[in-house]
């Protein structure tokens, strides 16, 4: 049973109201963000070919439509195709930027922070079509590789940010005392910085993976009909023709992010 808390003696009984009053419009809050999720899982066990309440039977139909489906498995191809590789490429740059400036202080550190962390705040829309704009005449628009470096540009600020946050309480000393003792640098980040920080570039390397495996705007300007991925092909079913397989595709797309974030939370309970 959970532990019921304990007031403080000089707490009044509006401050216990209050307190449970507080933690109820939580609760509630939770509730109703979560409940447009949870409504999707019963639907892709429906047997009817339509998205509605009640449901008239259960199947697994679209389940086994999904996978036998060539432009679902396309699709799911192109995703963990773009999203790893944008992930590896997004972890070494966030990281090899946040242990730089970790190390340095100059005049305008906190311009070129603020330029670092900008496809964070920078609205999706205008970054889709930026990037367009300039990846179009350069031949990388409908490529793989377009693909990539945006979604890398996209999650390499919370790789950054992580990282930093994890370097704040770094003791570089350590460092200082490897390179005198005749190791190299490239050595020394290897051995000494990168055990210490893995545990914020790994909880930002899963930010960046689920960053990109959920994007979709820039996906719909950039990505050719070779580089759907599941965001897009859901967002074309959904626009053309919907079908309960969304809703599958949803489910295990919900049961795929939850696992991405009960991993980060044993990150950050090894970390503390």
């Amino acid at each position: 049973m959970p532990k019921l808390p304990e007031f403080p003696a000089y707490a009044t009984f509006a401050d216990k109201l209050g307190w449970w009053a507080v933690r109820a419009g939580c609760v509630a809050v939770l509730a109703f963000l979560l409940a447009p999720i949870l409504v999707v899982i019963p639907l892709s066990f429906s047997d009817s070919s339509f998205l509605a309440y009640p449901i008239p039977g259960w199947s697994l139909k679209w389940y086994r439509n999904l996978f036998e489906s060539p432009e679902w498995a396309r699709a799911a191809r192109n995703s963990f195709i773009v999203a790893p590789a944008a992930t590896v490429l997004a972890t070494v740059l966030g990281t090899l930027a946040a242990v730089g400036l970790s190390r340095t202080d100059f005049a305008f550190k906190g311009l070129l922070m603020s330029v670092l962390i900008s496809p964070m705040v920078v609205p999706i829309v205008v970054v889709g079509v930026a990037t367009y704009l300039y990846f179009a005449p350069i031949g990388l628009a409908d490529s793989y590789l377009g693909l990539i470096v945006v979604h890398a540009a996209l999650g390499a600020p919370f790789v950054l940010t992580t990282v930093l946050a994890t370097l704040a309480g770094f003791n570089h000393n350590l460092v200082r005392a490897s390179l005198s003792l005749g190791e190299t640098p490239f050595n020394t980040f290897l051995r000494i910085t990168l055990p210490v920080i893995a545990p914020g570039v790994i909880s930002g390397a899963l930010f960046a993976f689920a960053t990109s495996f959920d994007e979709v705007v820039v996906t719909l300007f950039l990505a050719g009909p070779d580089q759907v991925t599941l965001p897009r092909q859901m967002f074309t079913g959904i626009r053309e023709n919907i079908s309960p397989t969304i809703a599958a595709v949803a489910t295990l797309l919900i049961l795929f992010t939850t696992s991405l974030l009960l991993a980060l939370e044993w990150l950050r309970g090894r970390r503390r």
